[in-house]
């Protein structure tokens, strides 16, 4: 646990390093403008992360008399976790899938799709449930939102930057920046910015996926959902935003063809999660 917490660690501070250099780009100021700009997008990400979310998948209240086994789940869930009920949201999507949204355990939501309930068994849904919650207690929403939100300012100053290199360079200000600089750094840094993103995302996954297993017992309710949930988003399109992907269990535009994949990941592969559920020592708290 403490291997995962400190790789999201080193990989936010990248994030973070890789704004205030690119504000830098752009003088003394330079700096500060974009951290201030980066704060006040990852503020809004953090307040507003569970209705963008439950918006962007259609999502509605679960009915407890629709679905008692849901409820019933979460509560026994919550109640061994030591955590408050979240809201509970069922998606029309025929994709099986679910995710956690929420600025804190007191303001969270859990939401699983139709295709979930129509594909795994409640016990399988109990896995996905308990990965869920404990994003939910390991405050991955917060981490999420904040690596985001930071990609999402990087690539905004990025631009900045093209604009300043396209229209600046005939300034021979010595201060000046240097317009090639700024235009490798306007192609590069948003990629730099994503990398890391997806790396964070990546590493979270494999924690929720420990932590779940040690809150049910065992892994195998999860891995066996897992590879069920890895075919299906392979055939049953989910139409969802890019930028909502790296909420739900498996990556839901897993359909979507990309080069460098691995690199472009927002989920671990579902072969090594797998595996790694699958090791007896899971159920011990030790890290593969």
């Amino acid at each position: 646990m403490f291997r995962n917490s400190a790789k999201t660690a080193v990989l936010l501070a990248g994030l973070g390093g890789v704004m205030v250099a690119i504000g830098s780009l752009f003088g003394r100021g330079g700096a500060v403008i974009g951290l201030v700009l980066g704060l006040a997008v990852v503020g809004f990400s953090y307040w507003r992360s569970d209705k963008l979310a439950i918006r962007a998948a259609r999502a509605v209240p679960a009915d407890p008399a629709q679905f008692p086994e849901y409820h019933a789940i979460m509560r026994e869930l919550t109640v061994k976790a030591g955590l408050p009920m979240p809201g509970l949201f069922i998606s029309p999507e025929m994709q099986p899938n679910a995710f956690a949204t929420g600025r804190n355990p007191n303001h969270a939501a859990v939401a699983i799709t139709v295709g979930l309930t129509q594909v795994c068994t409640w016990e399988e849904i109990r896995g996905v449930l308990a990965h869920e919650l404990s994003h939910v207690r390991n405050r991955d929403i917060l981490i999420g939102s904040v690596a985001a939100a930071v990609a999402t300012a990087i690539s905004f100053i990025a631009n900045m930057a093209m604009w300043g290199a396209m229209f600046g360079g005939g300034n021979d200000d010595e201060d000046s920046p240097n317009p090639i600089a700024l235009l490798a750094t306007a192609l590069l840094a948003p990629i730099a910015a994503s990398l890391i993103q997806m790396a964070i995302s990546r590493n979270r996954e494999f924690e929720a996926d420990r932590t779940g297993a040690e809150l049910v017992g065992s892994g195998e309710p999860l891995a066996r959902a897992l590879e069920k949930l890895e075919a299906y988003s392979q055939r049953v399109p989910m139409n969802i935003a890019p930028a909502q992907a790296s909420h739900f269990i498996v990556n839901p535009l897993a359909g979507r063809k990309v080069s460098f994949q691995n690199l472009f990941r927002t989920h671990p592969s579902t072969e090594q999660r797998v595996a790694r559920l699958r090791d007896a020592r899971v159920g011990a708290g030790v890290n593969a």
